[in-house]
């Protein structure tokens, strides 16, 4: 497979953290608001990159499918699954 040169090909040694992010919020619960998601990104000092997808959340609660559906919409939006990877 030829990659397009200035694509998003290479592993970031972020690679994975939006994941452990996604799992720390839901040891106990079953849903997380997005200000949770926010002030937990903030807090765990992710990337530029993945507090701007953070940041692309609609308001609401989430459950973990639901958030991981949307974070997952924006990594993909933004060609960066490869670099950061996605989240389940």
């Amino acid at each position: 497979m030829v990659v397009p040169r200035g694509a998003n090909a290479h592993r970031s040694p972020h690679y994975g953290v939006l994941q452990d992010l996604v799992d720390s919020l839901f040891l106990e619960q079953q849903t997380v608001r997005r200000l949770d998601v926010i002030m937990a990104a903030e807090a765990s000092e992710l990337p530029e990159d993945l507090q701007e997808i953070v940041s692309l959340l609609p308001p609401g609660t989430f459950t973990r499918q639901r958030l991981c559906d949307q974070l997952n919409s924006s990594i993909n939006g933004h060609a960066w699954g490869q670099v950061y990877g996605t989240v389940v």
